[in-house]
């Protein structure tokens, strides 16, 4: 059993952890920590900044991810993070894509551990809040042991108190993203040894965890666990899971249509700002996952929710097709 302090995350998804995936899964999940989409620095120095750091004060605790791998950039945009009320900054150091490689941010950044530690400082020298590094446990070939040791150990000395490890190494080449989550073997072990090799460090483990056996095995060796897709599709093991691992119980919400209940004003309020009522349910899909009148609750809001002029009546007929909980 775990005290007080969540541990367990929502990963960041590209496409997925926007602002109202995040609502919604703050009301699955209030004691839950959250994070952003990663948001390039290019994006947040040169673009719609206030949209980008746009946030429901009900999201917190919420953690900002950011892409980048220029010191003084970083350090401009964590302070914004901070300015916005954010109460982490995580830096990308595993996403192994090619338009993340092209922009010299990314998995391809455990390659120069010394940036990286220099990406850090930058950060903490102008921001109090937690400044946060989520990585591989390596890149191609890059991948012993002790070359991850070396890059926790200069993130460490830079002053990280928590690093997030994927425990999946990452190819820079030849493989999707998708297939850079699924293709190199997991390597839960390693990360295991890392938080025995650094037991002042917070070590979070990630990667292929979908049941709340697997987060309650991994939470007798590491600090938290992060979970990702396995939440989006079912976010009600979030509730199973925190509901079991937690103690003193945290206030949970007894079932599923109070969720949605509780997603009716929200959904009104964003509607008044122009928000399309589809944006917000893509979200809710799999809330009856494995329920009786799951694929009704699917099917309806697939149909419905596009339609123009579409508002809270559509969430609460597809609420009708789902029998009541017992």
């Amino acid at each position: 059993m775990l005290a007080t302090a969540c541990p367990v995350s929502v990963a960041p998804m590209m496409d997925w952890t926007d602002r109202h995936c995040r609502y919604f899964l703050r009301q699955v999940a209030p004691p839950v920590r959250l994070y952003t989409e990663m948001i390039t620095t290019a994006a947040l120095l040169h673009g719609d900044r206030e949209r980008l750091l746009a946030c429901h004060p009900s999201e917190h605790p919420l953690a900002m991810q950011l892409g980048g791998s220029e010191p003084r950039e970083l350090a401009r945009c964590a302070g914004f993070a901070a300015q916005a009320g954010y109460n982490e900054v995580n830096l990308n150091v595993g996403c192994p894509s090619d338009r993340v490689q092209s922009g010299r941010f990314g998995a391809c950044l455990m390659l120069e551990p010394d940036r990286v530690a220099d990406c850090v400082r930058a950060m903490r020298e102008v921001v109090s809040i937690p400044v946060t590094v989520k990585c591989r446990t390596g890149v191609d070939e890059r991948d012993s042991y002790s070359a991850l040791v070396a890059f926790v150990a200069a993130l460490a000395e830079a002053g990280v108190e928590r690093v997030i490890v994927h425990a999946r190494k990452a190819w820079l080449q030849g493989l999707s993203p998708k297939q850079n989550r699924q293709v190199p073997p997991l390597q839960y072990a390693r990360v295991y040894r890392l938080k025995r090799d650094f037991p002042a460090l917070k070590v979070e483990i990630n990667g292929g965890i979908g049941t709340v056996a697997a987060v309650a095995e991994h939470l007798q060796q590491v600090d938290g666990v992060m979970l990702g897709r396995a939440a989006y599709h079912d976010p009600w093991l979030l509730v199973t899971a925190l509901g079991s691992l937690m103690q003193p119980a945290p206030a949970l919400p007894r079932t599923r249509h109070e969720v949605v209940q509780a997603m009716l004003v929200y959904v009104e309020q964003e509607l008044q700002r122009g928000t399309r009522l589809h944006q917000i349910t893509r979200h809710m899909h799999g809330l009856f996952q494995g329920r009786p009148g799951a694929r009704a609750w699917r099917r309806y809001l697939s149909e419905q929710a596009h339609r123009g002029g579409a508002g809270p009546e559509v969430l609460e007929g597809a609420l009708g097709r789902v029998p009541e909980p017992g």
